[in-house]
């Protein structure tokens, strides 16, 4: 059985986050902080995915009459567009 070996690229700011984990003793070598890392967001995702999955089952199993209406789609993400437009650069256009 042979050994199938991979090249990535990283950002730069991919590989100083790497090279910082090493530095902090985290890991031993920039190869073990990239699988490390990989394998927490991995474990992260899986875990929000497993949360969501049961969330949903929840939810399909109430009756009907238990399911709240939504608000009005434009109240529904006004709290979002007023975000956005408050991190927006000033001048750079308010269109609502």
């Amino acid at each position: 059985m042979g050994v199938h070996k991979q090249s990535v690229s990283f950002t730069d700011q991919a590989f100083a986050f790497a090279r910082e984990l090493v530095e902090a003793g985290e890991y031993p070598n920039i190869s073990a902080a990239v699988s490390g890392e990989l394998a927490r967001a991995r474990a992260a995702r899986e875990k929000e995915r497993k949360l969501f999955e049961v969330e949903v089952q929840r939810r399909l199993s109430l009756p009907l009459e238990a399911w709240e209406p939504l608000a009005d789609s434009a109240d529904f993400t006004r709290d979002a567009r007023n975000h956005l437009l408050s991190i927006l650069p000033a001048g750079s256009g308010n269109n609502r």
